[in-house]
């Protein structure tokens, strides 16, 4: 995997050599627009809303609206006059405690591998922050972007994660919060006995992408059997307003008394076909 960017962690007087590489990607099956005709692919157009009249990359500004339908123009020296410097560095701020740091602020991980020399400096911060069950508060420039940021320690090693500044979420009071009702005992022992029952060890393995996969088939037998009709989706259930509680959980907990344990050897295995043909099929 390529690396994103090579730089250091910072704190105090303390610098860890490290390298930067994306902790995630995301298999998305790309389509192209086409006409329906003959299948010729339909390209976008810098089209001017006031003529319809296409628009060369050379005549292009940007601008941004402060009132409908009106514009300030930013020229590339405006944005080079507030440019955040493009250091390589991941500038640690202070350390807090994970559990007051809102889960909703977090949203990319990054691997963060040491550097030539950087070995004891790096197991010293990772060792620290697991033992007080901390995380770094930092600041990073990524592609001349300045980024709020974690670091993190996972297993053996450092992560970075990007975060949301906290003006970025939206404030939980613009939507309706449930009104309070008063919860039977006996509800709330059957809940509680329904998520004991439905509670397992964590196999991440077994969790997979059912839509890309159904996609994926369906791609293949089109492809194999263009002239075949699709089947007709099936029908979802409607969402209705739960009335009595009590019978609802107690049929629950009757389905998963019967419902068998999900295999975790045979969902490694399957997830491990689906990376063979998949590897298979990039080829």
């Amino acid at each position: 995997m390529r690396v994103l960017w090579k730089g250091a962690i910072t704190f105090g007087l303390v610098t860890i050599p490290v390298s930067l590489y994306p902790a995630t990607h995301r298999e998305e099956l790309k389509f192209r627009l086409l006409r329906a005709s003959d299948h010729s692919p339909v390209n976008y157009k810098r089209v001017a809303e006031a003529d319809g009249k296409e628009v060369p990359w050379d005549q292009i500004v940007k601008g941004y609206e402060y009132e409908k339908g009106k514009f300030v123009i930013m020229k590339e020296e405006d944005f080079a006059r507030v440019d955040v410097e493009a250091t390589q560095t991941v500038d640690i701020i202070n350390f807090v405690d994970l559990a007051d740091v809102d889960p909703l602020l977090f949203y990319k991980p990054y691997y963060l591998e040491v550097g030539k020399g950087g070995d004891k400096a790096y197991v010293l911060l990772r060792d620290a922050l697991m033992d007080t069950e901390k995380i770094a508060i930092a600041k990073v420039v990524i592609r001349a972007r300045q980024h709020l940021a974690a670091v993190k320690p996972q297993k053996k090693g450092l992560m970075l994660e990007l975060m949301h500044f906290p003006r970025e979420l939206v404030d939980v009071s613009e939507f309706d919060q449930p009104a309070e009702k008063t919860i039977g005992k006996a509800e709330m022992q059957m809940a509680k006995q329904l998520i004991s029952s439905m509670t397992s060890d964590w196999h991440p393995e077994e969790y997979v992408d059912e839509y890309h996969e159904a996609l994926e088939k369906l791609i293949e037998e089109k492809i194999e059997h263009p002239d075949h009709a699709a089947p007709k989706p099936a029908k979802k259930p409607k969402a209705t307003n739960v009335i009595d509680l009590v019978s609802v959980l107690q049929k629950s907990l009757q389905q998963t008394k019967g419902a068998p344990k999900t295999n975790a050897k045979r969902a490694k295995k399957k997830a491990a076909a689906h990376h063979h043909a998949t590897r298979k099929k990039a080829a």
